[in-house]
């Protein structure tokens, strides 16, 4: 056990942090300090080491783990941290399942960390629970009653309620401790994000050092005192987020540059004279009175925070859920009342918002699923042709970059970006008229979603139009010609390319409808 000298001292310190799997390198080598009383970024890709540094952090997997790691003026050899050696160095974690009870008081889910206080004949105390928990919240800017259910709060609330939990101990004099909170806002809306972030801001003012992971790259350039990416279990860079831009971030993480914008032209309106999907009149749900049309080798946007009609939107074009009114035309036919067959008949592709529970046969392989939807093609006098599924599935994976070991690899075992690319493939492979986006890139790293992009490209250049939800504006200023923004289920704002950013479509999404 060594003894850090000086007055400065870090938050976290790693030192030579090293971990394998079957002879592969997790991370390798990794060394970085985190300043005290800051918010640090963790960012890269799937594989990067992300996770593997939380849970050797945490002493969950410390068995032949190298290195040291330093909390204050404690260190201690990665393989000897145990999870009560963390806990007593002040190390307290938040992962993206926060692990807050929504049937239960905000009190009860306090107390089911900290522990319950006891009165006479050892009844719990409500009443000095209550104030205990007050005063947490209190300390913790959540002006909420303790009494009332955990689920009565917004998203971002849940979570500060887990980090306040998790920061019991440390009162206003220790600030010692380091904070970790592993994708913390992966399903938040961007308002309950933004709201989250002033949060940890003022946190780290207060001397709390906090670390974040997230893949969302626009909170990290807003939040972020300092970022450390990794790649391929290695550390690539430590530095100041001040002066750092999107695109030099995306090349620190994927170890090479990403077009800003896509290297086709400008959709022209003025010249499309095919329209791919014409959409009069909608209603259903929450939706009203909708209007649009996309073009053929165009993408379009669908803006605006949860809650506004935008899924529903892309829902009833699909025939997954009946409009009430309206009529949606694609390719000039019109689909009626036809559901999902008539969609499919027409050339209509639609990948849901949660692939895993509406696209992705998880227990299947990846052939199965790529070839899911023209299983009929390869019957052969009622029987399977395999060597022709073989052939396809084989040419798929390499056309549309899925990495996998081969095409009998289960479906769940892929990261989130590969599953989305295979789902991507079953469609595109059907060269569709209109393809359906709903949050193409959720829950994937920003390489894959480079990829997603390049793999949408392609197919709009093949002039299929597309209409994509999504809730990172950052993403719809990159793929879109267009974006319709919408609130409470009608369309209040319509940007062309040239009018696209991030602050203007988060302005009219928040807008009151008569001020959009």
């Amino acid at each position: 056990m060594t003894e850090p000298s000086g007055l400065a001292l870090p938050g976290l310190a790693l030192a030579g942090l090293g971990k394998s799997y079957a002879g592969v390198a997790a991370l390798d080598g990794v060394t970085l300090e985190i300043r005290r009383g800051t918010v640090h970024c963790l960012v890269g890709g799937n594989g990067s080491g992300k996770s593997t540094l939380v849970k050797l952090l945490a002493g969950v997997v410390n068995r032949d783990a190298r290195g040291t790691i330093t909390i204050g003026d404690r260190t201690v050899a990665a393989s000897e941290l145990t999870p009560s050696w963390a806990r007593d160095a002040g190390l307290r974690f938040v992962h993206q399942d926060i692990g807050v009870f929504d049937d239960m008081s905000i009190a009860d889910n306090v107390a089911v960390v900290t522990g319950y206080p006891t009165g006479p004949g050892g009844k719990i105390d409500r009443a000095a629970l209550d104030t205990s928990v007050g005063s947490l919240l209190e300390r913790f800017g959540l002006d909420v009653d303790p009494a009332a259910p955990t689920g009565s709060l917004r998203p971002a609330a849940r979570t500060m309620l887990a980090i306040a939990r998790a920061l019991h101990d440390q009162g206003s004099s220790s600030r010692d401790g380091v904070l970790v909170l592993d994708e913390p806002t992966a399903s938040l809306p961007e308002h309950e994000s933004a709201f989250l972030r002033e949060m940890l801001r003022r946190y780290a003012a207060d001397g709390h050092t906090i670390v974040l992971i997230t893949h969302h790259l626009s909170e990290v350039l807003d939040v972020a005192d300092d970022v450390t990416v990794l790649r391929d279990g290695r550390h690539i860079v430590t530095r100041e987020r001040k002066g750092l831009e999107y695109r030099d971030l995306v090349a620190l993480i994927v170890g090479s540059d990403i077009p800003e914008r896509w290297t086709r032209p400008a959709f022209d309106p003025a010249t499309a004279s095919d329209h791919g999907l014409v959409v009069s009149g909608l209603s259903g749900g929450s939706v009203h009175d909708l209007s649009l049309w996309v073009g053929r080798g165009e993408v379009v946007g669908l803006a605006g925070m949860r809650g506004s009609g935008r899924s529903q939107v892309v829902k009833m074009i699909a025939g997954v859920t009946a409009p009430t009114r309206g009529q949606v035309h694609v390719n000039g036919t019109d689909l009626g009342a036809g559901g999902i067959p008539s969609a499919i008949a027409a050339g209509v592709a639609y990948v849901p918002e949660d692939r895993d529970r509406d696209a992705a046969f998880g227990d299947l392989d990846v052939g199965s699923n790529l070839l899911a939807v023209g299983v009929r093609r390869y019957l052969r006098r009622g029987r399977l042709d395999h060597a022709a599924e073989h052939a396809d599935a084989t040419r798929l994976i390499r056309d549309f970059g899925i990495r996998t070991r081969s095409e009998r690899q289960t479906m769940s075992t892929l990261s989130g970006g590969n599953r989305q690319k295979v789902v991507l493939a079953r469609w595109l492979e059907r060269r569709p008229t209109l393809l359906l986006l709903d949050e193409p890139s959720q829950g994937v790293d920003v390489g894959a979603r480079a990829e997603i992009h390049r793999i949408v490209e392609q197919a709009v250049e093949l002039g299929t139009a597309a209409l994509v939800v999504s809730s990172d504006f950052d993403e719809l200023c990159l793929l879109c010609d267009r974006v319709i923004v919408m609130r409470s289920g009608r369309q209040v704002a319509e940007l062309a390319r040239h009018e696209l950013t991030p602050a203007r479509l988060t302005e009219l999404s928040f807008a009151p409808l008569e001020a959009a």
